[in-house]
This record gives structure tokens, sequence and C-alpha cells, in this order.
């Protein structure tokens, strides 16, 4: 299970934490908790604002995953022997 967050959030040499994948994993589990707690709270929820927060978080993890594939955004990764 280590090994899976550690792929999700480090770089191509899976050591470099990276700020905006922790960001997107952060405001994922952000806006699901709070519409469990809304659940659990018997309140009423809004399906739509639910899902343009999780279209907002997808995005912004899609643009920082966009930003990994410019040059020099990396660490180099040292050649395996």
């Amino acid at each position: 299970m280590n090994k899976i967050f550690t792929h999700l959030l480090t770089g191509k040499d899976n050591q470099t934490h990276d700020i905006a994948r922790w960001a997107w994993m952060g405001g994922f589990f952000l806006v699901a908790i709070a519409a469990m707690y809304q659940i659990y709270l018997n309140h009423p929820i809004s399906l739509t604002e639910i899902a343009e927060s999780l279209g907002i978080v997808s995005g912004a993890g899609a643009a920082s995953v966009a930003g990994k594939q410019l040059s020099g955004a990396e660490p180099n990764v040292p050649p395996s022997n």
C-alpha cells in the first residue's frame, strides 16, 4: 500500500515529493470526507456541488500531470544498471 501512495505522490524518480500531487490528493479526500460528513448528519447534499468540486480537483490534478511533461520539470532519473 505504501508503494502505491509513493508512486502517486512523487515524481519520476519515486523519491521527490510533488506539491501539486499532494494538493490533488488532499483536495480529493477533503471533498469526499465533507460529503460523507453531510450524509452522516442527515443533511441534504447537492450532488451537483460535489461533482463540481471533484471536477475542479481532478482538473487541477490533470494540470499538474500536464506540467510534468515539460522538460526540466522533473529531476533526471539515473540510469539503472
